[in-house]
């Protein structure tokens, strides 16, 4: 079990005890993702309650990855910093866009502000929509990619929404689920859009966790989007 084994992967580097008022500080960083409210959920799940929480287990968060869900972890002081240092090395395959902290005070900082402020009944310290510097849902340069001719892994096969996330299955039978604020639903008629009744998926954002869905025009949004749980 990966609960198990990451104990012995664990960094020796010594920090001093953690300053809550520092860590406030560095939660910019993870403010974008993640919400300290109770069962606000964002990009990723809300930090509420998250002490002593098996990962993968917040039932008003639908988008975990397989991995984390079946990592056995529980969620404590030694746990977190071996996550917060390198998340693909803790739980290969997870799902969450994200390097880590390599200074061990600046994560002893930050373990120490999120003890308290995921406290059942804490008060919200920060917003979890911190600035972004407008940054957030660009694409970056380069031209537009021709829509009309798609890879499998570009073709929306089909799209199902339930409760705050759509589930995109493209034709090379892979599903991505994204948190509805981070899916757009676009559409581009020009020459370098899609056929019709093809919509494509592109990525967007910088980190991994946003896309684009393009149709060829307006009425084929609707007709696309199944409710479904």
């Amino acid at each position: 079990m990966i609960a198990l084994s990451m104990v012995a992967w664990l960094s020796s580097a010594v920090a001093e005890p953690g300053d809550a008022a520092r860590g406030l500080r560095g939660f910019r960083i993870c403010a974008p993702c993640h919400s300290l409210e109770a069962d606000r959920s964002m990009t990723g799940p809300s930090l509420a309650g998250l002490w002593e929480r098996r990962a993968g287990s917040l039932q008003s968060f639908e988008r975990y990855s397989d991995a984390l869900k079946s990592s056995g972890i529980i969620w404590d002081d030694r746990s977190l910093d071996a996550w917060l240092t390198d998340p693909d090395r803790m739980v290969p395959n997870n799902d969450m866009p994200f390097n880590g902290i390599k200074d061990p005070q600046h994560r002893a900082d930050l373990l120490a502000f999120l003890k308290e402020a995921t406290k059942p009944g804490a008060a919200p310290q920060m917003s979890a929509q911190g600035p972004m510097g407008g940054m957030g849902g660009m694409m970056g340069g380069g031209r537009v990619p021709n829509l009309k001719s798609l890879e499998s892994n570009m073709q929306v096969k089909t799209i199902t929404y339930c409760h705050d996330t759509y589930r995109v299955t493209t034709t090379d039978g892979k599903t991505r689920a994204f948190w509805e604020r981070n899916l757009r639903l676009k559409t581009d008629s020009g020459k370098d859009g899609p056929q019709s009744g093809a919509p494509a998926l592109v990525p967007a954002g910088m980190m991994g966790d946003r896309a684009d869905v393009i149709f060829a025009a307006p009425e084929e949004i609707s007709k696309a989007i199944e409710a479904r749980c």
